[in-house]
């Protein structure tokens, strides 16, 4: 799984506070992930996003503009086809 987080070069504290949010729901569930943290916006304009932070899972923007909780995150990790089995065993 590959977990995305695309922020502007000058966002701060809610770029951080969203990785810390989703290395909290990995370590929960205890799912191992690729975590990426990109200020470039660049990247964020090819991905057709326009505010940050914006969380992608496997190249799908889930979540944009605002900071995802914890619950919520979790619960986009349980939409994952693959994960589900092993989600509902740790669970």
């Amino acid at each position: 799984m590959r977990i995305d987080i695309l922020c502007k070069p000058e966002s701060g504290r809610r770029c951080e506070r969203t990785l810390e949010n989703v290395r909290e729901a990995l370590n929960q569930v205890g799912i191992e992930a690729e975590v990426h943290l990109y200020r470039d916006r660049r990247k964020m304009i090819d991905n057709r996003v326009y505010v940050s932070p914006a969380l992608m899972i496997d190249d799908s923007v889930r979540v944009s503009g605002r900071v995802p909780e914890i619950p919520e995150i979790l619960g986009l990790l349980a939409e994952r086809p693959r994960y589900r089995k092993r989600i509902q065993e740790v669970a």
